[in-house]
């Protein structure tokens, strides 16, 4: 079986003498892994960084196989934010959290879509919104959607502050005031809801330009896309968050608390 597809490099480990276990997210066939023979030889191993955008060959005797990986650079992006370790850290939280979230093997093609789109969107300076933006829009695309368009005990979308960690529903100022300290913060940048996140998950929008967003307000936004993560995608399966994800929600929070 042989296939060729466009593909984000989200991880690669050492296998024996000079091999590299990649993991991709492609354009068609899901998260796939594959071995790349000499993946970490000084020649190729910049091509398998997390976050580059390469053209991949796949081959195998049989479609459950590991079988061996091919590629060639697109777009090199990890170099580009070795100076800028936020930017990087965010870089490496979103390749790990698909490569943690993400089926084996299932067509997902509009967080392929998105992850596109985020990863273009590092060079602005409204990155931090569309990151948030882009883990709402997965856990849409894994059935977890939250309903952040109205107040779920009023109905209305008048002035939305607080989403109910039980319901993941939005809930408005009024209504939420006196639970405050039992519900999660709603930055207004996702005031949007669903067409925020839907932006994000297709690559259509994440924001047309630089957003006056606080780091405070970013950091609330990953607290609140984190919590459903954990509790709908990794604490069925006894697993947490990734670390590299974790580490880059604790340097976020530090940047606002500076």
């Amino acid at each position: 079986m042989e296939w060729t597809d466009d593909a984000i490099v989200l991880a690669a480990r050492r296998l024996g003498e000079g091999g590299l276990v990649v993991q991709l997210l492609t354009a068609e066939h899901g998260r796939h892994a594959g071995l790349a023979r000499g993946g970490g030889s000084r020649r190729q191993r910049p091509v398998y960084q997390p976050g580059n955008g390469v053209r991949a060959t796949w081959r195998g005797r049989l479609a459950e196989h590991l079988g061996t990986l091919t590629a060639e650079l697109q777009t090199g992006r990890a170099g580009r934010w070795i100076a800028d370790p936020l930017r990087l850290a965010g870089l490496g939280a979103a390749c790990a959290l698909a490569e943690a979230a993400l089926p084996e093997r299932a067509p997902v093609p509009a967080v392929y879509r998105g992850l596109l789109a985020l990863l273009d969107a590092l060079e602005r300076d409204d990155w931090g919104e569309a990151y948030v933006a882009w883990e709402i829009a997965l856990l849409g695309e894994l059935g977890f959607g939250l309903d952040l368009e109205r107040c779920a005990a009023t109905g209305s979308n008048d002035r939305l502050a607080f989403v109910s960690p039980n319901s993941g529903r939005a809930v408005s100022l009024s209504a939420g005031a006196p639970y405050a300290e039992k519900l999660l913060r709603l930055p207004d940048f996702l005031n949007g809801g669903a067409d925020v996140a839907a932006g994000s998950a297709t690559g259509t929008a994440t924001g047309a330009g630089p957003a006056a967003v606080s780091w405070p307000d970013i950091a609330d936004g990953l607290k609140l896309s984190g919590y459903f993560l954990e509790r709908h995608v990794f604490a069925p399966h006894d697993r947490q968050l990734p670390p590299a994800r974790q580490r880059f929600a604790e340097r976020v929070a530090g940047v606002g608390a500076g």
